[in-house]
């Protein structure tokens, strides 16, 4: 049994505890993932196909791009993109010199646009140095995105370094492990010293990789197979059948619902205006229609008439709504609009974006876009198409 009511720190009953089982919690863990886990991810084999041995090193790059795209986004959706930008940007010298258009088409689809932004500006940085990626954590904790776990997780895949690690996937296993009677983020030091208990400073290649796949593959967040846990025997939650119940939440804030007016505005050629957001910030660098947020007694077609000549100098007319659909963001919920406008007066000019373009519908394709307005473009071509 386990000894006392866990808090944010270990007593030395529970640390003592912890030394005891913690042989047999890897050893049945390392049993399981030679049996189940996923072993043939291509950034941890050989560039021969091979498994590695404890003494092989890795190449960084191909790991460091996996672990990144890994960072908020699920292995199944993550693994055709890594196999893209492999073919597109083999290395870290392809990457470096690409435009930054290029990257952000590369990602389109994959969200969160700045992990590929931070991949490029270290890639650009480390090339004009002369220098290769790190392979020690203290160095990929230098780039830029790279956190302790990320910068833990490249440095055990590549040369099987005793940087144990510490995402979601992991948190929820050590919570219903421990029956953690809080959410895992106010765990602090807790499961840090319990991942360090358990490596025993041996190399966490295999064990990272197998605590992840537990967490993805067995104990997962709404309904765990606790019947194929290897660890089944000493999870204090399981015991207590309150698996399903951990780890506790935290309350969610309340998810605000914003309404955008989109204008789709083709001029007398047929060509259809974008522009690019700033570089910085939420989706930087990639193109979109002009539109935003609708103010409280507006009409739709009027925001996006307000809207256009904010953004880009233009008198329109909305025309048509052209579609409506919900997009939801992480903090947000958003119910998109887009009108078909035709000109009115003005020139475009690009007073809130970087810049702005006179596109042909065909050739939209080659621009990077948010998923939201890639379904505008498809909308677009649809209703042309058919026109």
């Amino acid at each position: 049994m386990m000894p006392g009511k866990w808090s944010t720190a270990f007593t030395q009953q529970q640390k003592a505890w912890l030394r005891r089982v913690a042989p047999h919690l890897v050893s049945s863990l390392l049993n399981w993932w030679q049996r189940h886990g996923r072993r043939d991810l291509p950034w941890r084999l050989l560039p021969d196909g091979r498994q590695p041995g404890p003494d092989d090193l890795l190449p960084v790059y191909p790991v460091w791009v996996a672990e990144v795209m890994l960072q908020q986004t699920r292995l199944t959706v993550a693994l055709p993109f890594w196999r893209r930008w492999r073919s597109r940007f083999p290395d870290l010298e392809s990457l470096a010199a690409a435009s930054r258009q290029e990257v952000l088409h590369c990602w389109q689809g994959l969200g969160y646009y700045v992990r590929a932004r931070r991949l490029h500006e270290a890639a650009i940085r480390l090339a004009a140095a002369g220098r290769s990626l790190p392979t020690d954590r203290a160095g990929l904790e230098q780039l830029p995105g790279l956190g302790r776990t990320t910068a833990a997780a490249i440095a055990a895949t590549v040369g099987n370094s005793p940087d144990p690690i510490l995402d979601g996937n992991v948190q929820r296993v050590l919570a219903r492990l421990l029956a953690f009677p809080a959410p895992p983020r106010q765990a602090g030091p807790l499961f840090w010293t319990m991942v360090e208990l358990l490596l025993d400073h041996r190399g966490a290649r295999d064990f990272n990789q197998a605590l992840m796949d537990l967490g993805a593959l067995v104990c997962r967040p709404r309904a765990p197979l606790c019947q194929g846990c290897p660890w089944q025997s000493h999870c204090h939650a399981y015991g207590k059948g309150i698996q399903r119940q951990l780890p506790v939440r935290q309350a969610p804030a309340p998810i605000p619902r914003v309404m955008v007016g989109v204008g789709i505005v083709l001029d007398h050629r047929g060509k259809v205006l974008i522009g690019q957001r700033q570089p910085d910030g939420l989706l930087g660098g990639l193109w979109e229609f002009p539109g935003g947020k609708q103010e409280p007694g507006e009409t739709m077609a009027e925001t996006v008439a307000r809207e256009l000549q904010e953004e880009v100098g233009l008198t329109v007319a909305a025309g048509p709504e052209l579609l409506r659909f919900d997009h939801a963001y992480t903090h947000r919920r958003l119910t998109f609009a887009a009108y078909l406008c035709r000109v009115l007066a003005g020139e475009a000019r690009p007073v809130a974006s970087q810049q702005v373009a006179w596109v042909w519908p065909r050739d939209l394709r080659h621009y990077p876009f948010p998923a939201a307005h890639a379904r505008m473009v498809q909308a677009l071509g649809e209703h042309l198409g058919g026109a």
